[in-house]
């Protein structure tokens, strides 16, 4: 990966940013495969797909993670919330009790 400083051109920024969305489908793959792994443990210790209280434990890391690195913690609590959001679901339709 080029620093952003070193690219030269628009093609060639272009070419990083598509690298680094590459990368980033990649670890959302990798987190959903936890998720899954969630939904087997959940369903075997009688857990609900959503647990509030690790929600917000979940948005305040990525929050506070976000600051200290210098970007918007509005913007990624947004993100993280949807991406939540979108576990639950997955896990919500999965996760059958007997």
């Amino acid at each position: 990966m080029l620093a952003p400083a070193d690219c030269p051109d628009m093609p060639t920024l272009r070419a990083q940013i598509d690298a680094l969305d590459h990368e980033l489908v990649q670890l959302l793959v990798k987190r959903a495969t936890y998720i899954d792994r969630a939904i087997e443990i959940k369903q075997e210790a009688g857990l609900p797909a959503s647990i509030p209280a690790r929600i917000e434990d979940v948005v305040a890391k990525v929050k506070t993670t976000a600051e200290s690195e210098g970007l918007d913690p509005v913007l990624i609590e947004t993100l993280w919330r949807q991406l939540i959001n979108w576990s639950i679901e997955r896990e919500a339709q999965t996760i059958k009790y007997e």
